[in-house]
């Protein structure tokens, strides 16, 4: 994109409120509202109008850009130059709320979400000793791309050759410097917080700290994919470890075991609760910490992309009061965030819920949460079989690990009891039948089991730097076979990369589910243990979906693209009918 003309900054102070009435976009009186609301949330006058929905915020930016004769830009399509914008410092860019995007010899273009800010202007340019041209923004837009650009990974590099020089005495140095408390300003405490705060700020899932034999590396699991840092310090990962293990009571002196733990802190205003593992690796202790937003809630079960006629389907299931639900799909794939959210849906004062988990994610209220400890025994069937008798209505079990879960939980469901549970497998035609094949009789299966949810993870096209797509020959031989060539000539969509998402060209994932909810034929088939009869008749129910069809719907709509629906439908089957259909093409 090319860069804004010149423009001009604004001489004066001008009253905001005054322009939009004299420009007949508000009345006096909807201004006097405004200022009475600006005095209890503090918040600019501007901000106020949009919020109580007065004006569009668009309308009101595109008017201040002529007014002053600066220019409106789309951070979503300007192209950032990281170099430029790290030329002001983000506690200035963070106190004004602006950004630097450009630096000739003319000036400094600053995106600014208030323009009026003579003060911000007059501070930038007394510290870059360049005139100021401002440009107008979204705010919510400036304040996203702030969390981008001012990542910690040059402060979390910075801290580390401090704390590594901190280090160089002895290793009673560095297990005193990780045992003291009370420095809250020590470079392994900053460490850790700048460590956090990123993660935090690029909606990292987990983070690892990976000794190697002569560096260390942060690797932070953003949208299911990995992303690193190398840090040269190697020393500085044990203070870090050693810290980690303090804040989680775990055992500082034993390096030799696995150690699991948990702590909470708060990041950015959000409460965090952090899974601690340790493990010890060639060179060290490897530790991954498992991020838990408890400030954002469980998701509802729409937010998390269901689409509604498998979600009606499955709400009105879980409504029954007895019946066996099954929840499956591999590890990461977001079975613990579905159960979750059906719990929260029946989390009601007229239910008596009882869970048995291996760890513990939320905790939510009402909810009578076990977590499972092998160290006494406490495994998911001894849970189980305590629970049965503590008048439960609804019994969450973490896992269906071996055939006595399966059989106490399949009899629980017989027994008016609703059992919901996850199972490792890739679909839901085989959740049945690897129920059956784990020792309990065909017939209780088929008499418990209601309904097997799929899932899988999907990443989504970012929205900033979505392009146009021209499918590969491969996909195109995929689309062929899977969808009888209906999509063969749709213009599908990829990301290209950009500064937003990283360069990944995603952003975000969603849901893709695959609800199979058993009729007759299938409960007759799953009776006799005839399992290909069982699959013939999954496929020839009329309200069953494979996630493959799903995944391509949302790559239809341009929300993922093919290559994230490709991973899926190789996973579940294989390459064979593609290489079939290339071989009779």
């Amino acid at each position: 994109m090319t860069q804004p003309n010149e423009s001009t900054r604004p001489q004066k102070r001008v009253r905001l409120g005054d322009l939009l009435v004299e420009a007949g976009l508000i009345t006096e009186g909807q201004l006097n509202l405004a200022l009475q609301e600006q005095k209890h949330t503090g918040k600019k006058v501007g901000r106020v109008l949009v919020d109580m929905g007065l004006i569009p915020e668009n309308k009101l930016l595109k008017t201040l850009s002529e007014h002053l004769k600066i220019p409106f830009i789309e951070l979503r399509q300007f192209q950032l130059d990281n170099a430029v914008m790290q030329k002001l410092d983000e506690s200035i860019a963070r106190r004004f709320r602006c950004l630097l995007l450009a630096d000739n010899n003319d000036g400094l273009l600053l995106a600014m979400a208030d323009p009026l800010d003579l003060m911000a202007i007059d501070e930038v340019e007394k510290k870059l000793k360049k005139q100021v041209k401002p440009a107008i923004v979204r705010e919510s837009e400036l304040l996203a791309t702030l969390d981008s650009v001012y990542r910690r990974t040059g402060q979390i590099e910075s801290i580390a050759v401090e704390l590594e020089g901190e280090l160089r005495d002895s290793d009673f140095d560095l297990a005193n410097l990780a045992d003291d408390t009370d420095l809250q300003d020590a470079p392994v405490v900053r460490l850790l917080q700048s460590l956090l705060e990123d993660a935090v700020s690029v909606r990292a899932s987990d983070v690892h700290i990976e000794p190697d034999e002569t560096v260390f590396r942060i690797r932070m699991r953003v949208d299911g994919v990995l992303q690193e840092q190398v840090i040269k310090e190697k020393r500085v990962a044990s203070a870090l470890v050693l810290r980690l293990k303090i804040m989680s009571n775990l055992d500082i002196s034993e390096r030799r075991m696995p150690q699991d733990g948990r702590f909470n802190i708060r990041v950015n205003n959000k409460s965090i609760d952090v899974r601690l593992s340790t493990m010890p690796v060639q060179y060290g202790e490897s530790v991954v910490m498992r991020l838990l937003d408890q400030s954002a809630g469980i998701m509802s079960l729409e937010d998390l992309g269901m689409p509604e006629s498998i979600r009606s389907r499955f709400e009105l299931m879980i409504e029954r009061p007895h019946g066996l639900i099954l929840v499956t799909g591999p590890t990461g794939s977001g079975k613990t965030t579905t159960l979750y959210s059906a719990l929260n849906l029946l989390n009601k004062p007229k239910n008596k819920i009882i869970t048995a988990e291996d760890p513990i994610e939320y905790r939510m209220s009402r909810i009578n949460q076990v977590q499972i400890n092998p160290k006494i025994n406490l495994d998911f069937a001894g849970i189980l079989r305590s629970a049965l008798r503590q008048d439960p209505d609804i019994i969450l079990v973490g896992e269906m690990r071996d055939q006595e879960t399966v059989a106490i939980g399949t009899r629980a469901a017989l027994t008016g009891h609703l059992v919901m549970s996850t199972l490792h497998t890739n679909d839901a035609v085989s959740s049945a039948i690897r129920l059956a094949d784990m020792g309990v009789e065909s017939y209780l299966v088929a008499s418990a089991l209601r309904g097997v949810m799929a899932q899988r993870l999907l990443r989504k096209v970012c929205e900033d730097c979505r392009q146009p797509h021209e499918p590969s020959t491969r996909e195109k031989l995929w689309l062929q076979n899977m969808a009888d060539g209906r999509y063969v000539d749709h213009q599908f969509y990829t990301g290209a990369g950009c500064y937003q998402c990283n360069n990944t060209g995603y952003r975000g994932r969603i849901g893709v589910f695959e609800w199979l909810e058993l009729d007759e034929p299938m409960l007759l088939a799953l009776r006799d243990q005839n399992h290909n009869a069982f699959v013939e008749a999954a496929k020839a129910n009329p309200n069953f979906k494979t996630m493959e069809e799903w995944a391509l719907e949302f790559a239809e709509q341009g929300i993922t693209d093919l290559s994230e629906v490709f991973k899926i439908s190789v996973d579940l089957s294989d390459e064979a009918p593609i290489e079939r259909a290339a071989t009779h093409g």
